[in-house]
């Protein structure tokens, strides 16, 4: 499988930087691959687990909101926040559960709701997904 370059950068710093041979990335409108010489494309993130495959295991983070850009040359993500899924903290996501699951609640219309509903669900299924993984590890 052929190589390509990709960066993984969040405010905080460079998070990855490297070749690899895929990435996963959780897109705004669905989950999304991306291989050496992908066509250009753009997509917002949503919060999940991005995958990234090469030399050795997959790499897993866990990333929230965001942009994602593929070109023939590689793959750039600016993630809001990027940590890997060994060191996240279910507290911290439990939170942020809470907190979707309050701003859902709280949303004013229907288009409103149901973009925080969706964000809320990208939560619970990162959450479902941090415990198959530690499970599967263990």
């Amino acid at each position: 499988m052929a190589n390509f370059s990709f960066e993984l950068v969040s405010p905080e710093r460079l998070v990855y930087s490297g070749s690899v041979t895929e990435v996963v990335v959780p897109g705004t409108e669905g989950e999304f691959g991306v291989l050496a010489g992908h066509a250009p494309f753009v997509s917002t993130l949503k919060p999940g687990v991005l995958i990234i495959k090469g030399d050795g295991a997959p790499r897993k983070l866990f990333v929230s909101g965001g942009l994602a850009e593929a070109n023939p040359a590689g793959l750039t993500v600016l993630a809001e926040t990027a940590v890997p899924l060994s060191e996240m903290n279910p507290a911290r996501l439990a939170q942020m559960i809470k907190d979707a699951q309050e701003d859902v609640e709280d949303a004013r219309d229907d288009a409103s709701r149901l973009r925080l509903q969706g964000t809320l669900d990208s939560l619970k299924a990162t959450a479902a997904a941090i415990e198959a993984d530690s499970r599967a590890s263990h």
